[in-house]
């Protein structure tokens, strides 16, 4: 059912769901931006409709949420091993399109891949999803192409109106309230970015032969190995564990899983010294070929969502629109080759 609401009335909507959901959406921190005098889109907590940012693509996803940047596993003594507690409440995302399909990738990775982790499968059955409706595409996105710029997974939507909203509801627990503060029911469908300015296109034949194409030697000049453009990611997924420890004999102590980055320093060390990606062609390489080749192999579609953060972020300006569409020369060098 579709609604049409006030902002005062949406308020209200907000505020009877926070009595068992934290809402998070996309809202500005003023001065939190990487440089002077600017702002930070970014997911946060809201209490009002105002607080939420329709009008930008987040700076950082909405990942943070599902999969915090650091996350208590456990803690442990000697003698004694205690799980930590989950979340107590119910929480609704505010977030786009690209956003809501990079859900089920990471769904994907920590429910499919073997056994669920319980960890992310027990935030995961807690939250619920609110789609803010796109009319124009973002700059650097290219959802169209990757097919992430039109979603139907939602609980409810929203489409900002002058003095209000338009809602499609697919909650049934939500619509008798929402009928309740609404102006008028009415048809409501989300609106959906049609056309990108950022094409790309994955070769049809691409492989695990364009490895060995000397497209990647470019970037171990230009890279510098920052982690930025996984940590804006909305599909990578990487970690690494850390213990700490309260003290000094390390009888006391707890283990977090925290964010980490194929594209950094360390993060392919093996024991002995070795390393399996020191270059950081090879990083881009690896980080490349995860997202537009072999997920798609095991998976059946792209790990890409087409957001394109990660080329507003880089600060050496590398695009990775731009490598995906290197890929089809790159495949003709190695064919020819072979």
């Amino acid at each position: 059912m579709g609604y049409y609401l006030t902002r005062k009335a949406m308020d209200s909507f907000l505020e009877r769901l926070r009595e068992d959901h934290i809402v998070y959406a996309p809202k500005r921190f003023d001065g939190g931006g990487r440089f002077s005098d600017t702002d930070c889109v970014r997911h946060g907590e809201i209490q009002t409709s105002d607080e939420i940012e329709t009008d930008e693509k987040s700076d950082f996803s909405f990942k943070e949420i599902l999969t915090p940047v650091s996350e208590t596993l456990f803690y442990f003594t000697e003698n004694e091993v205690r799980e930590s507690e989950g979340p107590q409440k119910a929480a609704l995302v505010f977030l786009r399109s690209c956003d809501l399909h990079a859900v089920r990738r990471l769904d994907e990775m920590y429910l499919n891949n073997g056994r669920p982790d319980p960890y992310y499968a027990r935030l995961r059955d807690k939250i619920r999803f609110a789609l803010i409706g796109c009319d124009q595409s973002c700059e650097n996105g290219f959802c169209v192409d990757m097919g992430t710029n039109r979603s139907d997974n939602y609980d409810i939507s929203i489409d900002p109106a002058d003095d209000g909203f338009y809602i499609d509801c697919r909650n049934l627990e939500w619509d008798g309230l929402l009928g309740s503060l609404a102006e008028k029911e009415l048809p409501v469908e989300p609106s959906f970015v049609t056309e990108n300015e950022v094409r790309v296109q994955i070769p049809e034949d691409l492989d695990a032969r364009v490895m060995n194409s000397s497209m990647w030697e470019e970037y171990e000049g230009r890279c510098i190995n920052c982690g930025r453009c996984n940590f804006v990611c909305p599909t990578c997924s990487c970690f690494s564990m850390q213990d700490l420890f309260y003290t000094e004999n390390g009888k006391a102590c707890e283990r977090r899983r925290v964010w980490s980055s194929c594209m950094v320093d360390g993060f392919a060390d093996v024991a002995g010294g070795g390393t399996y990606r020191r270059k950081n062609g090879e990083r881009m390489r690896f980080k490349t070929l995860h997202k537009v080749l072999d997920f798609k192999q095991r998976a059946g579609y792209q790990m890409c969502v087409g957001c394109g953060r990660c080329d507003d972020i880089c600060p050496e300006y590398i695009s990775f629109s731009g490598c995906i569409n290197k890929l089809g020369d790159a495949m003709q060098e190695v064919t020819h080759e072979d």
